[in-house]
């Protein structure tokens, strides 16, 4: 193990060590949030001031590359993510150590590294803040923290991250990488990049009309807030997944062209649907539960072969049910285990008749 602030670690024989390869925004709130889960954090940066500032602010234990860490996060820009996390994999000497990663896209890293301790995967959490000084243990609290997982992917290693990004307090959702390229280019990335073109717009009106930016009043600034991020990170998530967000950009340009078309043609009642649309659409978001009373332990047969929890977790995201905790029960004899997933109550009729659908036989049982 190579610590280069050993002097700041906590007890080096801590069976929950965790590696977390760079540390700005992203990267140190990962790291306090692993830190306040009880691990042991190590933490290194291409530039070794941002880690000692991660250090100095209490993110991290130790500066360095921690080679006996059991878990590890990669949090890079898209361009080096690969590089980093197959050089995370060859590392790590710990034989049952996990990786995963933090990046926007995921197609490509899947596509690039087949490796059974390699988790891919996406906390949809953030801040305009910039750097580890705006890092916050509690930024994936109530976030979803979409994973990814490939054909190589080790259920072990799988259910590790659950575990613990669920400890976190982040919503887990599990789906292919080729899915969650094609979703965040609906929900995060043409978002983006529609927020950014309203506020060039109206900078540029601002231009001949210098009172504009003045009336900016709260709707707008709601709207364009997310226009304030970094712009250095969405030349590579623009890049990396281009198809996607093209096709998205062709979508709404689209849908802004009917609306146009009911606005300039004073259609009323096609402009009502289009609101109430909306308006429905946004007021049904999914929100967290937080009651123990809402929750009901859903347990499920798996044979022990590779991919069970995977395809189970990707079903449940299927049915648009957030799993709230998962666990595996083995049987002391035979091949069998038992896949013990937390879902709400409200999602569990719909949850186990997909699962009945697909072969399982699946039963429930209140939480203790």
């Amino acid at each position: 193990m190579a610590l280069d602030s050993p002097s700041n670690s906590h007890d080096a024989s801590s069976p929950k060590r965790a590696q977390v390869v760079g540390t700005g925004l992203i990267g140190g709130s990962v790291a306090a949030a692993l830190r306040k889960s009880g691990w042991h954090v190590t933490g290194r940066d291409e530039v070794v001031a941002h880690a000692q500032r991660a250090l100095e602010l209490g993110c991290l234990d130790a500066v360095g590359t921690d080679t006996e860490a059991s878990f590890w996060v990669v949090a890079v820009p898209t361009a080096r993510l690969t590089a980093e996390v197959k050089r995370a994999l060859a590392h790590s000497a710990a034989a049952a150590a996990v990786v995963t990663d933090t990046g926007s896209v995921k197609t490509a890293v899947s596509e690039s590294v087949s490796d059974p301790r390699f988790v891919p995967g996406h906390p949809m959490a953030g801040s305009e803040q910039e750097g580890v000084d705006g890092a916050n243990p509690d930024m994936f609290a109530g976030a979803v923290w979409t994973l990814t997982p490939t054909d190589a992917t080790d259920d072990h290693a799988l259910r590790t991250c659950q575990r613990v990004l669920a400890a976190f307090g982040s919503d887990v959702v599990t789906m292919t990488p080729q899915r969650h390229d094609a979703l965040v280019a609906v929900v995060s990335h043409v978002p983006h990049l529609t927020a950014a073109s309203l506020m060039c717009l109206a900078d540029d009106r601002a231009l001949d009309d210098a009172p504009l930016l003045r009336l900016a009043a709260g709707g707008f600034r709601d709207m364009t807030r997310i226009a304030a991020g970094h712009p250095g990170i969405w030349l590579d998530i623009c890049g990396e997944n281009r198809d996607a967000i093209v096709s998205v950009l062709d979508e709404l340009a689209e849908r802004l062209a009917q609306v146009r078309d009911v606005v300039a043609t004073a259609d009323r009642d096609g402009l009502r649907d289009v609101l109430t649309q909306a308006r429905r659409a946004r007021t049904n978001l999914p929100s967290r539960y937080v009651r123990p009373q809402e929750l009901l332990e859903v347990r499920v047969p798996i044979p022990d072969r590779k991919g069970q929890i995977a395809a189970i977790t990707m079903l449940a995201a299927d049915c648009d049910v957030n799993v709230a905790d998962i666990e595996v029960a083995h049987s002391p004899e035979g091949s069998e285990g038992v896949l013990v997933l937390v879902v709400a109550r409200t999602e569990a009729q719909r949850f186990l008749a997909a699962l009945a659908g697909q072969g399982y036989h699946p039963t429930t049982r209140d939480l203790a």
